[in-house]
C-alpha cells in the first residue's frame, strides 16, 4: 500500500470519528426529548388524539335512538364482528333531537377524534358529529337514527376514509393535535 493511500484512509477514518462524535453529542444534548408542546394550541385548548385507529382499538357504546326494538343489540354484534370493543348496548338514555332524520349521531371527546373519523366512515360519512369538549375518555357513543340501513363494507370504509372532505378532518373547536401521538 502506498503512502498516499494510507494517508487517505487515515483522513477518512478521522473524519468518520469526528462525525460520530458530533452525532453522539447531538443526541445527548437533544432538548426536544420528552413531551413536545403543540405549536397551534391556544391557552385552554385540549389535546386531541387524531390517530386513525384500527377497529380493534376503538371503544364504543351503541344506543338505539329509534323505535325499532333490538336495533342496538343487532348493531353491537355487527360492530363486534368488525372487531370493535363494544362496551355498552341498549336504548338511548333519552330521546335525541333530530335522531329520526339522521343515519347516526356520533358523540366523542378530544381523545376520540381519530376514532370518530373511522366510525364515521362505517356510516359512509353520513353520521352527524356531536363533539363533547369536557369528555375525558376515548369512547365514542354511536346513537342509531331512523335513516340507518346497514354498516359499510370494508371496501366502502376505505373509500370513505380516502374521500373525506377537508371540513370533516378539521379539529373540533378548542382542541389542537397532540404532537406526542402523531
Amino acid at each position: 500500500m502506498s503512502f498516499a493511500r494510507v494517508r487517505a484512509l487515515v483522513v477518512v477514518g478521522v473524519l468518520a470519528v469526528i462525525a460520530m462524535v458530533f452525532v453522539g453529542v447531538t443526541l445527548v444534548r437533544d432538548t426536544q426529548a420528552g413531551k413536545e408542546v403543540a405549536s397551534d394550541c391556544q391557552e385552554g385548548d385540549k389535546l386531541a388524539d387524531t390517530r386513525l385507529r384500527q377497529s380493534k382499538d376503538i371503544k364504543i357504546n351503541v344506543y338505539n335512538g329509534t323505535d325499532t326494538v333490538g336495533m342496538a343489540n343487532t348493531l353491537k354484534i355487527d360492530f363486534q364482528n368488525r372487531q370493535f370493543k363494544v362496551l355498552k348496548a341498549g336504548d338511548a338514555p333519552k330521546k335525541v333531537k333530530g335522531i329520526d332524520e339522521a343515519v347516526a349521531i356520533l358523540r366523542y371527546g378530544p381523545k376520540g377524534v381519530g376514532s370518530y373519523q373511522v366510525l364515521r366512515a362505517y356510516f359512509l360519512n353520513e353520521a352527524q358529529p356531536e363533539f363533547q369538549l369536557e369528555r375525558e375518555d376515548d369512547t365514542v357513543d354511536v346513537i342509531i337514527g331512523g335513516e340507518f340501513k346497514q354498516l359499510a363494507t370494508i371496501t366502502e370504509v376505505n373509500q370513505a376514509l380516502s374521500q373525506r372532505d377537508p371540513e370533516s378532518t378539521q379539529l373540533p373547536p378548542r382542541t389542537c393535535a397532540d404532537p406526542n401521538l402523531s
